[in-house]
C-alpha cells in the first residue's frame, strides 16, 4: 500500500491574506486576526482590552467599516462598536456575553488551473491512504474528489479543528482500505491550555487479518506569523502531545504524517523526532528525493516541513518512498525541477508543498 501526505493549500476558497503573491501584506493581517480573536473572547472588555481591540481592528482595516480587503467583522446580535459621524469609534460591548459576532478572513476562489494541478498531483501519486492538509471542509474535499479524482477515493473525512480560517486536516482512502474508526483531539489541553492549532485526529483503517493502520494527521503551528519564541513553544507542545498520542496506540502499525512546519533537527520537533521510536521514511534506503530533501518552496534542506513518520513495525515493512514535486513552482521561474506542462505561471501551482509518500509491503507485516 502507498501512504502519502499532501498540503493542498485549500481546494476552492483561500483566505486572501494567505495568498503567496500578497504575503508581505498578508502576514500582519494574520497576526492581527489571531490577536483580535483572542481579545474578543475575553469575558470582560476592560479599558485596556478595548484599546487593543480597536488597535487590531485598525490593523485589519475594520475600524471604520465592517468589510475590508482581507477581513470582515460580523456583528450578528448586539453591537461591538459604535462609529460616530465625527469619526470617533468606540467599543460599546462590555464583554463577550454582550454581543454575538466575530472577525473572519475574506476569501478568494482558487485558480481553476491550480485546482486541476492539485488533482493531477494526487492522481500521479495514487496513494491508498492520503493525509490531506489545509482542506476547508469535508464537503469541499468530497466535491473535489468527485469532480477531479475519478472516483479514486471512497472514504473521505475531515473534522473541524481549531483554526478559524478553515484550515483543517483530513484523510482519504481507496475502497481496499476502509475507514473503520476515528477520534479527535481538538480539545486536548496541557498546563498552558488547548494544544492544537488545528487538530491531531486519529484515523483507523482496516488492512486485513484483523489488523489496523492508525494514521495521525497533523498541521503544527506555522512559523509564518507571530513571534518565534511563542510559535516554537507552541510547536514543541504540539509535538510532545502527538508523541503521547502515538505511544498510547495499541496497534503496532502507526504513521504520523503532515505538515510539521519545522526541520528535522529543530528543537520544537525533538519530542516527536528524537523522543519516540518513529522513523522518517526519508531515511529509508529506498526513498528517492530527486536530489532535494525539502518539501516546501525551493525544497532545500531547510524547507523540509512535511513528514511521514512510521512506527518500527511499519518502517520494517516499507520498501521505499519519494517526493512528488511536479505541482510545485520551482523557484522564481519554475525551473528548479520538472513541472507540469499545465503550469505556465506560479499561480498555476497545485501547492507550494510537494507530496511525500511511503510504500509498504503488507505481506511483511
Amino acid at each position: 500500500m502507498r501512504i502519502a501526505s499532501y498540503n493542498v493549500e485549500n481546494l476552492f476558497n483561500r483566505a486572501k491574506a494567505l495568498d503567496q503573491r500578497t504575503w508581505a501584506a498578508g502576514r500582519p493581517v494574520l497576526e492581527a486576526f489571531a490577536r483580535a480573536g483572542e481579545l474578543l473572547e475575553e469575558p470582560v472588555y476592560t479599558d485596556e482590552v478595548k484599546r487593543e481591540i480597536l488597535r487590531e481592528l485598525d490593523r485589519l482595516g475594520l475600524r471604520n467599516g465592517d468589510l475590508a480587503k482581507f477581513a470582515r467583522l460580523r456583528q450578528n446580535r448586539g453591537r461591538l462598536l459604535r462609529r460616530s459621524r465625527d469619526g470617533r469609534v468606540e467599543v460599546i460591548a462590555g464583554g463577550r456575553a454582550d454581543w454575538i459576532g466575530w472577525v473572519e478572513l475574506t476569501t478568494d476562489r482558487c485558480d481553476e488551473q491550480a485546482l486541476l494541478n492539485t488533482a493531477r498531483v494526487i492522481m500521479d501519486v495514487r496513494a491508498d491512504v492520503l493525509g490531506v492538509i489545509e482542506a476547508e471542509s469535508r464537503h469541499a474535499l468530497k466535491r473535489f474528489t468527485e469532480g477531479g479524482l475519478r472516483g479514486l477515493y471512497h472514504h473521505i473525512m475531515v473534522m473541524d479543528g481549531n483554526d478559524e480560517r478553515g484550515i483543517d486536516v483530513g484523510v482519504m482512502s481507496t475502497p481496499a482500505f476502509p475507514l473503520s474508526g476515528q477520534r479527535t483531539h481538538v480539545d486536548d489541553e496541557d498546563e498552558r491550555g488547548r494544544v492544537f492549532s488545528r487538530d491531531c485526529p486519529e484515523y483507523h483503517f482496516d488492512i486485513g487479518r484483523d489488523e489496523r493502520l492508525v494514521v495521525l494527521v497533523n498541521h503544527l503551528k506555522s512559523k509564518g506569523y507571530g513571534g518565534k519564541v511563542a510559535s516554537d513553544a507552541t510547536r514543541r507542545r504540539q509535538a510532545a502531545r502527538v508523541a503521547e498520542i502515538y505511544r498510547a496506540q495499541r496497534s503496532p502499525y502507526v504513521v504520523v504524517l503532515g505538515d510539521l512546519n519545522d526541520t528535522p533537527e529543530s528543537e520544537p520537533l525533538a519530542p516527536l523526532l528524537r523522543g519516540t521510536d518513529l522513523r522518517d521514511i526519508s531515511a529509508h534506503p529506498g526513498f528517492t528525493d530527486g536530489g532535494r530533501p525539502g518539501t516546501y518552496g525551493s525544497c532545500t534542506a531547510r524547507n523540509k516541513l512535511d513528514y511521514l513518520l512510521l512506527s518500527p513495525a511499519l518502517f520494517a515493512a516499507a520498501t521505499g518512498g519519494g517526493i512528488q514535486r511536479k505541482g510545485v513552482w520551482g523557484g522564481r521561474n519554475g525551473v528548479l525541477w520538472p513541472i507540469y506542462d499545465t503550469m505556465t505561471r506560479a499561480v498555476h501551482a497545485g501547492s507550494d508543498h510537494a507530496a511525500i509518500y511511503a510504500d509498504v509491503d503488507l505481506n511483511k507485516l
